[in-house]
């Protein structure tokens, strides 16, 4: 055990809904910023934490919802401040809400801090992050219940949000987002701890980051998973309070240099290790990995680095370097990948990053064999830079050299796919000041789920007719075409009138004044096939729901690309550089 590494004094576990959270050692034996949770739901830094009161600061028990309904006639299936502010009469009104704050301030009077509640708002607050309160109780009572805390005040609170305030009560936002001004922060980078679903609607509806506290009792009904509720099932549940420190910390930055060792290893030991070839597997202090391949014939290798996806970056990473491997007619097999994270960066944000990495990998039969992770000031976004080894037997080999003029030329989808989604997700806002809706967005960011070419590039190569492939990456269909050409040795004629654009990335393209033709398309894939294989190949595409258009063929004595319109020539466009990285020239990056 490494002394005051907090990694090594947690343990996991379970949320009833299947989702990992931490469950780590009391705060006073934790040291250092870095939680227990392996993978948490989402990425997100935190600068705030936005507690609950009643049940959550407070030990649990002292508030009796039911005698306060009997009390003041309050039905049994309306909260007691909802039913009580609706009262038509002003002076029934005034009765029923005089009679709530007599209870909320004898119950102040009797209650208790909640188990490691001080020590965990100072763990808190050493770790430098801001604090509040969020109630719908009024602010008489939190006061009077503060002070029967030992250790703890109302000074620790930069904020103290109650039904006294301007604000709707929860499951309204409106508090999350006052208590967020007050606090200096924005809702996105806090963490809402509370223990009832009223508590985690509020947090997700003002955008914050939230914790449902179970007290070891389950969730205070209605339960956070009931159908009144819209937005209550929360990031995170647990069961005391001090696991909340494990969470908090998730969002705190990492320092630079490479992850540390603890947080690292949490990560690693999710990776399978399974694979029958993999002799040494990654892990910390592994240097290299070491493949048995000695069953298969070829190795082939690809690297690429990925710095245009605005979205999903591990997953990009993983399916962009499985395409190239792919395209020569070999399985994707084994995967490296170097990460680069800007300061700043926060332990979720990590952890969700090597995360999306695993879970692209899996998905595509793909074991991540090791690499390196490191946050340095040298770049100021994500950088993933991966390495693909896939095997092959030497009759399965595509090699482009084999290509011969009058060979077809097949593209699969249509082009920009990733382009489309990358716009859409780094320029929103000028899309919808250009027309286009929230709907339209959502279902081009949606063609991430496309970029993939792994299965046409399995069904193309079971087709003996099939003698190379190639994927769209940057600078588009345009420069791929080229690359194509020069690969194959001969000319390629092509007719644009044939090439496949979807809709949305012509409005997309149209908006922003670019053209679909060199936006990165990865997501596409480009077959040589023989003549006779044609439709053979379009046929088997089809029947696995891939689309797929003839666009081209191959000439003798001629190089590069050439555009017709049946036998009348036509431009055909280059692009010194793609256009989406044109269309982000100069603006800044998140």
């Amino acid at each position: 055990m490494v002394p005051g590494d907090p990694f090594a004094a947690m343990g996991d576990t379970t949320t009833r809904d299947g989702a990992t959270t931490p469950t780590p050692a009391r705060p006073e034996a934790a040291a250092g910023p870095w939680p227990a949770a392996p993978q948490p739901p989402r990425p997100f830094r935190l600068e705030a934490v936005l507690f609950d009161f009643d049940g959550t600061l407070t030990a649990p028990g002292e508030l009796d919802f039911d005698a306060i309904q009997r009390a003041v006639g309050c039905p049994p299936d309306r909260f007691v401040l909802e039913w009580a502010q609706s009262l038509e009469d002003e002076a029934e009104r005034e009765r029923a809400l005089s009679a709530l704050e007599r209870f909320e301030f004898d119950a102040a009077v009797r209650s208790r801090p909640n188990e490691g509640a001080e020590t965990l708002v100072r763990a808190l607050r050493e770790d430098g992050l801001a604090l509040g309160v969020l109630t719908r109780n009024g602010s008489a009572a939190v006061v009077r219940a503060l002070d029967n805390f030992g250790a703890i005040g109302v000074g620790d609170f930069a904020a103290i949000v109650t039904r006294d305030d301007p604000a709707a009560p929860k499951p309204a936002p409106d508090g999350v987002l006052l208590a967020c001004e007050r606090m200096g922060v924005s809702p996105e980078r806090t963490l809402l701890i509370g223990d009832h679903a009223l508590d985690t609607e509020a947090g997700r509806g003002g955008g914050a980051v939230t914790a449902l506290l179970t007290n070891r009792r389950g969730p205070y009904p209605p339960d956070a998973t009931d159908s009144g509720y819209r937005d209550a099932r929360p990031d995170f549940t647990i069961d005391r309070l001090d696991e909340a420190l494990g969470i908090a910390r998730l969002g705190l930055a990492v320092p630079e240099g490479k992850l540390p060792e603890r947080l690292l290893s949490r990560h690693l030991a999710t990776l399978p290790a399974d694979d029958p070839a993999l002799l040494v597997a990654a892990g910390v202090g592994q240097d290299v990995a070491a493949l048995d391949v000695s069953t298969e014939e070829i190795l082939v290798v690809h690297g690429d680095p990925i710095t245009l996806s605005g979205q999903e970056l591990g997953r990009a990473a993983v399916q962009v370097n499985a395409n190239d491997v792919a395209t020569a007619g070999a399985t994707p097999r084994w995967f490296l990948a170097t990460v680069l994270l800007p300061p700043g960066t926060s332990a979720a944000e990590a952890l969700c990053l090597l995360g999306d990495i695993a879970d692209a990998a899996r998905e595509l039969g793909v074991t991540p064999v090791g690499g390196h992770t490191e946050v340095t000031s040298v770049v100021s976004r994500p950088v993933v830079s991966g390495t693909m080894l896939g095997v092959v037997d030497r009759a399965g080999l595509r090699d482009k050299r084999d290509a011969r003029p009058g060979d077809r030329v097949v593209l699969t989808k249509a082009v920009a796919v990733e382009g489309t989604a990358l716009l859409a997700a780094e320029l929103t806002d000028d899309l919808l000041v250009a027309g286009l809706d929230e709907d339209e967005l959502a279902h081009c960011r949606g063609l991430l789920k496309l970029i993939s070419v792994a299965p046409e590039a399995r069904v193309a190569t079971s087709l003996d007719g099939v003698v190379a492939m190639h994927d769209v990456t940057e600078g588009g269909l345009a420069t791929a075409l080229e690359e194509l050409s020069v690969a194959c040795g001969h000319g390629l004629l092509v007719e644009p009138a044939r090439v496949p654009v979807y809709p949305e990335t012509q409005r997309v393209c149209a908006a922003l004044g670019l053209d679909p033709l060199g936006l990165i398309g990865s997501g596409s894939l480009l077959v040589v096939c023989r003549p006779a294989t044609v439709e053979v190949l379009l046929a088997a595409l089809a029947e696995e729901g891939i689309a797929a258009t003839e666009i081209g063929r191959l000439a003798a004595g001629e190089f590069g690309v050439r555009a017709l319109d049946g036998d009348r020539p036509v431009t055909w466009p280059q692009f010194a550089v793609d256009e989406a990285a044109r269309a982000l020239a100069g603006r800044p990056r998140d």
